[in-house]
């Protein structure tokens, strides 16, 4: 009896897989604020005022204004602008747009952009380091002096990148939506509606209701005060060293962990102003300081350090220094070092010297680190002798020419 074999032959099914090639454009803006444009007229076709550099798409970039414009042929009848990529960098394709604000409030900007439209050869491409984008004839400068976009011999030039990316993903046909965290929101209706509160602060007769809990497990002082007993039984707290407005944005922060609308925080300082210490937000970073809020404190810090000038750098500097705000103080003093002739021909500086000697030590440390990177770079020295002698414009000024 012959015995048949048989080979049984199986198909194992194999689930395809997927993935997704994604392009898109990574985004972020700018605004640069030129002062004293009457002042940079005359500096030479071709020399420029730079902003700031700003990141976007992983790149540094840098707007150049050309108040006496960059193309010789149009002998200065023109203002130029143009976006630069400041990093290194090589067929970097990006869109741009550039915005000269209109200051009357009638929102007629003159704006360049290519977000909105088609273009025919796709994003422009800067092949390296250097390379820039912009307009030779950006505005006619007759019409510019005697436009609304020039007001209080100031210009404001608004400008965004967006730096094309591709890149695949595999997850993206299978992936769920996580929301962002609410937690802000509850814990800030929570001191709205006053619901369930233990604890009353009377500030300058003004009431808060708050929750013991939530104040000790935001802050060690609150945690302190309470646990040892001191306030523990107490229902009503008298607060005597911080105004309403100020002890109300800190429990802004402490229930909602976000400092408030920038709006609130410049309408509650702006009016009769005398210094920097006067501001909400310098009282808030006091405030955060006594408390022991250490993010608080780095928000005013970035708030602040967003109005640092050659008038307002030095009361800056000693307010930073009073509320331990390190970051704050290192941007100060690097600002103060690389402006310092008109720095020191600025009241801030007459204050600095009668009340915080040992500030103007650890300003000539800055000065002398400055120097030292500049030379190692190859640039010319930035000697206090130097600044001393600067003939350049001690007014309220964020930027320098550039050539």
């Amino acid at each position: 009896m012959m015995q048949e074999s048989a080979t049984l032959e199986k198909s194992i099914l194999i689930s395809p897989t997927s993935s997704q090639s994604v392009t898109e454009t990574v985004n972020g803006s700018h605004k640069f604020m030129i002062q004293g444009y009457s002042l940079a007229k005359g500096m030479g076709i071709g020399k420029h005022i730079a902003s700031d550099y700003f990141t976007v798409g992983g790149y540094q970039w840098a707007i150049y204004f050309y108040p006496d414009g960059k193309n010789p042929e149009d002998n200065s009848t023109y203002v130029s602008v143009f976006i630069a990529l400041a990093s290194e960098g090589t067929d970097v394709r990006a869109l741009f747009e550039l915005t000269l604000v209109d200051q009357s409030g009638n929102g007629k900007h003159k704006v360049h952009s290519h977000f909105d439209r088609s273009l025919e050869s796709g994003p422009y491409t800067l092949k390296y380091r250097g390379s820039m984008w912009g307009y030779k004839r950006f505005f006619r400068r007759a019409m510019l002096e005697t436009s609304d976009f020039l007001k209080g011999d100031c210009l404001k030039i608004n400008c965004t990148v967006g730096v094309v990316v591709s890149a695949t993903d595999g997850s993206r046909f299978h992936s769920v939506q996580v929301p962002d965290s609410d937690i802000g929101a509850h814990f800030g209706m929570l001191l709205e509606n006053q619901e369930s509160s233990d604890v009353i602060f009377d500030v300058a007769g003004e009431k808060f209701y708050a929750h013991k809990l939530v104040l000790i497990a935001r802050s060690p002082v609150f945690q302190s005060e309470f646990f040892d007993g001191m306030e523990e039984d107490k229902h009503e707290i008298v607060i005597t060293d911080l105004e309403p407005k100020v002890f109300k944005a800190m429990l802004h922060f402490i229930y909602r962990d976000t400092l408030i609308e920038e709006e609130e925080l410049v309408a509650s300082s702006s009016c009769c102003i005398s210094s920097v210490s006067d501001t909400l937000a310098a009282k808030l970073l006091a405030a955060a300081d006594k408390y022991g809020l250490a993010r608080l404190r780095r928000m005013c810090e970035s708030y602040l350090c967003k109005d640092i000038s050659v008038n307002s750098v030095a009361k800056t500097l000693a307010l930073a220094d009073l509320h331990h705000a390190m970051e704050l103080k290192a941007v100060c003093l690097k600002f103060a070092a690389e402006n310092l002739a008109a720095v020191m021909r600025s009241d801030g500086f007459q204050y600095l010297k009668e009340n915080c000697p040992s500030l103007q030590s650890e300003l000539l440390k800055t000065v002398a680190g400055c120097e030292e990177e500049w030379s190692s770079a190859g640039g010319k020295s930035l000697s206090v002798w130097a600044q001393l002698s600067d003939s350049g414009d001690p007014n309220d000024r964020r930027v320098r020419p550039r050539t």
